[in-house]
């Protein structure tokens, strides 16, 4: 088990609920009747964690993923099942959890670094580097309950990754911190991995979970329903997440189709796949994806820094009153390079009649590095607010690729996107 950092099997955690306080009462009084209501927050979980793999863990909001992680940390006992942690275990749960909120800055280190394991000693030591990575200045000697949200976070994380933990687990903490601070975590938490560290990290930001996770489990009413690669997982998330705000949400129908996983190593088994989440009405037909190049020819390459037009075919088998198209540019981990639509781009289809085929070209510049993207392609009716939609018709992901080449006539530059930057250069003479 020396491989095996975080086991669980068949791991489920119940607590009980009351509809009023009097019920809670009256079961202390007359034990051998129950008033509560028995809520699973947990159902009969298994999951293993390799030593040094980091897992994202995402959910709605309910779905058991604090929960799951709590158990994880033993700050839960489960009501059933078995938990196995082999190693030092720091944990960024909620805001506020390990810190008593009238000991000063200072005193909650050396507090909450006991409870980490670390002796008064070694956190006398590692004392100027916490605090220095803190930045929280003259606060460390003001009593906690004083600090904004951000300056708590930055105080809990620097003493969670002080101690060189076997095991970091990160709950949505990150989320108060501002930008920069946020970007100093993911270094630390990058270095961390580095030098072999479990990572189990809970966060509502997928491009978090695409750079830090390698895989991620989907909660959803206390059951781990999907362990996967982080592209599938937030795939299948996002897709939920679209149902949910549907306004016939039963009517929207999300399938999982297998197909061979052209991203896998070649010493994987070719029987490996990945498993492709759509949403397709029976009201609308996709009849085409094509990349065109300017002269409207069909490639599936560009250039970086020229023009592409995603040239989308659709058959209308039912009458809508606001119709919109839409599609999304995402790497080859899932990240979400681009995103717009019809509705988010001010052109209104206006209403349009079953049995009519339309076309909607979209052209664009591709300003980014090398390497192969995807197209996501989505068709909605009843556009409000900034982007959303009252009805799911289609949400599809891998409707076409294309590669982008290097540009030899352009600067030499390094990241995502190319921000094709000028230069001005000002000199002056002092006599």
């Amino acid at each position: 088990m020396d491989e095996i950092a975080i086991s669980l099997k068949n791991v489920s955690k119940c607590f009980k609920r009351y509809a009023k306080p009097a019920d809670r009462l009256k079961e202390i009084l007359l034990p051998k009747k129950s008033h509560a209501q028995m809520f699973w927050a947990l159902r009969d979980i298994s999951l293993n964690v390799a030593r040094g793999e980091a897992l994202g863990v995402i959910g709605q909001n309910g779905s058991g993923k604090s929960t799951l992680l709590q158990v994880i940390a033993k700050t839960l006992t489960p009501t059933a099942g078995e938990v196995f942690v082999n190693g030092r275990v720091s944990a960024l749960l909620e805001l506020g959890s390990g810190f008593n909120p009238e000991f000063t800055g200072r005193q909650n280190v050396f507090f909450n670094g006991q409870i980490l394991g670390l002796s008064q000693e070694e956190i006398a030591t590692k004392f100027n580097e916490i605090i220095k990575f803190a930045e929280i200045g003259d606060f460390i000697e003001q009593p906690v309950k004083t600090y904004s949200s951000g300056m708590f976070v930055r105080l809990a994380f620097a003493v969670a990754v002080s101690v060189n933990p076997d095991i970091l687990i990160v709950d949505e903490a990150l989320a108060v911190g501002d930008i920069y601070f946020q970007q100093k975590c993911f270094e630390r938490i990058q270095e961390l991995k580095h030098q072999g560290t479990t990572l189990l990290f809970v966060s509502h930001d997928s491009t978090a979970v695409y750079k830090l996770c390698g895989r991620a489990v989907l909660m959803e009413s206390g059951k781990a329903i999907l362990d996967a690669k982080p592209k599938q997982v937030i795939d299948l998330y996002e897709a939920k997440l679209l149902k949910r705000r549907d306004t016939h949400s039963e009517s929207v129908d999300i399938q999982m189709l297998a197909k061979p996983d052209s991203s896998a190593q070649e010493t994987t088994s070719s029987d490996e796949v990945l498993e492709e989440v759509i949403i397709q009405s029976s009201e609308v037909v996709v009849e085409f994806v094509k990349l065109l190049d300017e002269n409207g020819q069909i490639v599936d390459s560009v250039i970086s820094e020229q023009t592409l037009q995603l040239s989308i075919g659709i058959l209308l088998l039912q009458s809508f009153d606001d119709l919109h198209i839409g599609f999304k540019v995402r790497d080859r981990t899932g990240e979400v390079i681009f995103e717009t639509n019809t509705f988010a781009m001010r052109k209104k289809l206006g209403k349009v009649y079953s049995g009519t085929s339309l076309e909607v070209i979209f052209g664009f510049h591709v300003p980014l590095s090398e390497g192969e993207y995807t197209i996501s392609l989505g068709v909605a009716d009843g556009g409000f607010g900034e982007g959303l939609f009252r009805r799911s018709l289609v949400y599809a992901h891998n409707s076409a690729a294309f590669n982008v080449l290097r540009n030899n006539d352009s600067i030499h530059w390094s990241g995502i996107v190319n921000l094709n930057p000028s230069i001005s250069i000002n000199s002056s003479a002092y006599v």
